[in-house]
Order: structure tokens, then sequence, then C-alpha cells
């Protein structure tokens, strides 16, 4: 990906809703997939002895987002960061995510659309399939809506803050694809649950009112040939700057020194044997065979995806 110096311009924010509900169709089958997943007990998992402490965490449905949409987040201290490897940003969709830089921060903007299959395109377009593991669908398709447009900026130099962060409603992290990636949320004090999951994609994503977005973990079906599925992959950027992977760590083994919100210290495919922070798909389930992207707190500073 060509990267090119540019001038950050302050952009409107755009208000974002929970997700819709979904729509049963008779013609479409649950295309199930287990895998045996080698789950880490939290008495294996040492605590970093700089590791911050952990921020308020209100209910589910109290927590103070703007309006419908999602959170105002406030600026937290953090530690002195190392700079993120700028190889990950060749990883990310060329056709929907530009990548620039601004002294010291870094923006990542992206029109939103995947460049996978999915059946939540219109089903005119090349990427357009049949479900293959979706049992119910969201309204609205890809394209059909207003603009989906996101930035996010953040620091070229992540660190660690002082307390955590706990997420909010819609945008919190941009993936490799150009999509955005949700919380464990469908919208105020309403978690995901077996209703919800059977409109998810094999991508684990689905349509809102705020436009297709993932939720979980991509399914290990034939379609996937490019997320992440228990794996070393990258996914993507959260809004706090520090870079998601698979569940599995660089030399292909689970990592066993997590944090509470899937991050440690270590090498990656893009920091050249460094050890840097960096965050993981959590190896467990969440409810009935779903593992999601990121149901924790944010271990740096988040900034506003616009």
């Amino acid at each position: 990906m060509k990267l090119k110096t540019v001038l950050i311009v302050t952009l409107s924010v755009i208000a974002l809703t929970n997700c819709g509900t979904s729509s049963k169709s008779k013609d479409q089958k649950e295309n199930e997939t287990s895998d045996k997943i080698e789950q880490t007990s939290t008495d294996e998992r040492p605590e970093r002895p700089d590791r911050p402490e952990r921020g308020d965490r209100p209910e589910r449905g109290d927590r103070p987002d703007r309006g419908e949409g999602r959170r105002e987040y406030e600026k937290v201290e953090t530690a002195l960061g190392k700079l993120t490897p700028l190889s990950a940003f060749d990883e990310f969709n060329p056709n929907s995510v530009t990548v620039s830089f601004n002294g010291d921060e870094i923006t990542i903007e992206s029109t939103g659309h995947p460049n996978h299959t999915t059946p939540y395109w219109e089903e005119s377009d090349s990427l357009y399939i049949k479900p293959v593991v979706a049992i119910a669908q969201t309204p609205g398709r890809i394209g059909s809506h207003r603009d989906r447009s996101l930035t996010l900026t953040v620091s070229a130099s992540p660190g660690i803050a002082v307390k955590s962060t706990t997420t909010g409603l819609g945008p919190i992290g941009i993936s490799v694809t150009g999509v955005p990636i949700f919380n464990d949320s469908e919208g105020p004090n309403r978690p995901l649950e077996e209703e919800i999951a059977e409109t998810f994609d094999y991508a684990g994503g689905h349509v809102g009112p705020s436009g297709y977005h993932y939720h979980t973990e991509a399914k290990d079906v034939p379609e996937n040939t490019m997320l992440s599925h228990n794996d070393k992959k990258i996914v993507g950027i959260m809004a706090d700057g520090f870079l998601i992977y698979g569940r599995k760590d660089f030399d292909g083994s689970y990592p066993t020194d997590l944090d509470a919100s899937g991050g440690h210290f270590g090498a990656t495919p893009h920091s050249n044997g460094e050890k840097i922070y960096h965050y993981h798909i959590i190896n467990e389930y969440y409810v009935g065979n779903l593992i999601v992207l990121f149901a924790v707190d944010f271990m740096g500073s988040p900034t506003n995806i616009l």
C-alpha cells in the first residue's frame, strides 16, 4: 500500500445506532462449524507489573453512549509506547482503506466495504453469495444505505493507559477488510445472543443501521479465504491504536500471558522480532459456538471513530 503524508481534517461525527432486527428465511440453512478450543485458565495468566488499573465498568445498558449510538471517549494518560509496525498496514484492503501519516499520528480511512463475499451485498454485486452460515438476515444491504465511511486517527506509538476504558456501541476498531469492528452488544442493554447470531455471515458480520460490521471471529468454511480463524493473522486495529491478531501467537501457539483484554507484549508477524503490545482474539467461547472479536476493555487511550 502506498503511504502518503496528508493533513488531518476534522470530520463531523456520524451518529451510529444499534443493529437492526433479524428476519428469518425458510430457504436459508445453518451450517454450523465447531472448533476444539484450547481453553486457557485465568490462573495460568500471570499479572503484568505494569498492568493498568481496570476502569469502572457500568452495567451494559448504563454505559455512557452518546444518544442511541456511540460513546464519546475521553483521553487517558498513557505510558510511552513503541511505534506501530508500518508493514501491518500492507495487509489492509487497498480498495477500501487509505492509511496516512501526520507527525506522530496515523489516520485510517475506510469506505466500510469488505473485499470478501457475503449475502449482505446487493444480489447484483459480484461478491454476493447465498448464505452459507446465516439462517436469518438483518434488513439492508452493503451499498444500499447512506455513506458508511470511517475515519480513525491514533497515535503512531500507542501506550498502555493508567486505566482501562470500556467500549461503547458503534465502531471500536477497523478490520483489515475495511469493515468496522463492534463489541459484544447488539444495542443498549442487549448482549449478543443466539437469535442475533443466526444473522451473522461466515465473516461474523451483519448489517445494522450503521452499516455492515463484524462482531465475531470468521467461520472455518471454504468461502472464508482471507479472514482470521484460529490462527495468527492480523485482524485489524482497535480505537486505542493497538493492532489485534487472531487467537494464536506469532509462533503458532496459544498465548498464555494475555491480560484481561487479550493483550500482551510479544513479537508479531510485522514487528521484525521486536516485542510490542498487541491484542489477540481471546480463545474462549462467548455464547454457543461464538468467539467475539473484542468483548473487553481498551488498554490504551481510545479515540472516536468518526
